[in-house]
């Protein structure tokens, strides 16, 4: 009687540390789920320290060079050296210095919208101009139980919470599903926001498409916490006593 009270006691030792399957499907909740249609349209706006690559082009390529600006090529280079475009960094009131148009207030809007204003002005001085606009040091940055930890710089206009996770390498098995930590700033603000990906409502999050330097942080669950507080092969102790016990009891 006493070996089976110590096993059982073992057991729910165990037990208690295992993480159940809810905690660790991803958008494993049974509720019915509706779409946003807002969050498919969803694009990243201009942000205060963002480099923005603007090309001004139009079928006169001597009236668009006052308004592209190069670096200056170091001297003695020689013909056919690449001239580098200078990016725009968006200034700590929002603005851009725009060659002839001067100060353009740009944050809070997306580049298709600044590319449409720019257009507008531009038809001004120029016959049909055509504007391209990228954002140059859009990165976002995933910390804590993930595959691969880092900063990732991003090409395309905008990136969900999940191509982040997928970029590092998605999480590890003892990373919480259930609470993970998006940081943004927001005004000079540090804002901190749970996301549970084991929710689909992370669909209809308007935090599900990340933003510029946004930091993703995926805390250890509550297994990794146990196991780092008394050892990592202490599962593995549990199970040979208990099963040392079982054959004793059998013996005797």
């Amino acid at each position: 009687m006493k070996y089976t009270n110590i096993i059982i006691v073992l057991f729910l030792v165990l037990a208690s540390s295992c993480v159940s399957k809810q905690k660790m499907v991803y958008f494993g909740d049974k509720e019915g789920f509706i779409m946003k249609k807002t969050l498919r349209e969803y694009e990243s706006t201009i942000q205060k320290d963002d480099l923005l690559n603007i090309n001004v082009s139009a079928t006169n390529g001597e009236a668009v060079m006052p308004f592209n600006i190069y670096e200056t090529p170091i001297l003695g280079t020689g013909m056919g050296t690449t001239v580098k475009p200078l990016p725009y960094l968006v200034n700590a009131e929002g603005e851009i210095n725009f060659p002839v148009l001067g100060k353009l207030k740009v944050t809070g809007i997306t580049t298709d919208a600044l590319s449409v204003l720019l257009v507008q002005k531009l038809s001004e001085y120029i016959t049909k101009p055509i504007v391209n606009i990228t954002t140059t040091n859009f990165k976002i940055t995933v910390l804590g139980e993930v595959n691969r930890p880092g900063t990732y710089s991003i090409e395309n206009k905008r990136i969900t919470m999940l191509e982040a996770l997928g970029l590092a390498g998605d999480l590890t098995i003892n990373g919480n599903r259930v609470n993970i930590t998006l940081i943004r700033e927001n005004d000079g603000r540090r804002v901190f926001i749970p996301i549970d990906i084991t929710s689909k409502e992370l669909f209809n999050s308007r935090f599900y498409y990340l933003a510029q330097n946004d930091v993703i942080y995926v805390e250890p669950n509550k297994s990794k916490i146990n196991s780092s507080a008394v050892g990592p092969n202490t599962s593995i102790i549990f199970t040979s006593i208990a099963t040392l016990i079982s054959i004793i009891a059998i013996l005797r």
